[in-house]
């Protein structure tokens, strides 16, 4: 398959407060066209800093990421992210916040309607169009926030953490629906989880990184069928892998908090 995203030896250092912080070391990775892969791993391991750094947000202190050939130097709209924290104007009408950014790209006032209805018909929210964020469940607000990443066409959709907040029932109709989704349009995706049952209910590879600079521990493939049961052996065998590399980077996180105190 083609490489759709090339993360080359990418580091990222921030400073502040007269010290370093090295984030991100050397990330090399190859992602191909319609994959989705999981970035998996404890609090300050780097997830979300990668995550942002492929978005275009933050660059990279040093190394490249390309899409498609081309070097990610700032947000485009070959890349659609979806936050945790739904980013919705709460001002706009459902149908106003999915069709904000093809009114922005110029495209027809008819042909903004007709694509925003056929994505509200295809996350059970036609009926929904008029209402403004504040009277919609957190689920139904997250399904808006991914709406309108998808109006937009993007190849690549970039998530952190999107189902993070949502109660358990509400979280997998979501998995369940992204996976839908995501089967039907052929994205590529980058989904950012501390989730180790959410990792491999989705992912068809998930990247376990490492605490503090975080590096790739881990480079798993996920070869188990979809449409994937977390009560299975094979599931939870995967499960406590990934477990015990998740909870010795957790433990080197703990200790490296115990040694700042002790320092301080």
């Amino acid at each position: 398959m083609t490489s759709h995203i090339t993360i080359s030896g990418v580091n990222k250092i921030f400073t502040g407060n007269d010290r370093e912080v090295v984030a991100l070391k050397d990330i090399n990775l190859e992602i191909e066209k319609g994959q989705f892969v999981c970035l998996l791993g404890p609090s300050g391991c780097g997830k979300s800093t990668l995550l942002n750094a492929v978005a275009g947000f933050s660059l990279p202190s040093s190394g490249t990421i390309t899409a498609d050939g081309t070097e990610i130097t700032a947000p485009g709209p070959d890349r659609g992210m979806v936050f945790q924290e739904y980013a919705l104007f709460p001002w706009m009408t459902v149908e106003e916040n999915i069709s904000f950014g093809l009114e922005i790209k110029g495209m027809a006032p008819a042909e903004r309607k007709q694509r925003v209805a056929a994505l509200l018909d295809m996350l059970g929210m036609a009926d929904f169009g008029t209402r403004f964020p504040k009277d919609l469940s957190g689920g139904m607000r997250q399904r808006v926030a991914i709406a309108r990443v998808l109006a937009l066409d993007s190849p690549i959709m970039l998530m952190d953490e999107p189902f993070g907040a949502l109660d358990a029932l509400t979280r997998r109709n979501l998995q369940d629906e992204l996976l839908r989704i995501w089967a039907d349009l052929k994205k590529t995706i980058i989904f950012v989880t501390h989730s180790i049952e959410e990792a491999i209910y989705l992912a068809d590879r998930i990247n376990v990184m490492t605490y503090r600079p975080g590096t790739v521990k881990r480079d798993i493939l996920v070869t188990l069928p979809r449409v994937r049961d977390p009560s299975t052996a094979e599931f939870n065998a995967l499960k406590r892998e990934l477990g015990e590399m998740v909870m010795e980077e957790q433990q080197r996180h703990h200790n490296d908090e115990m040694r700042i105190a002790a320092i301080d």
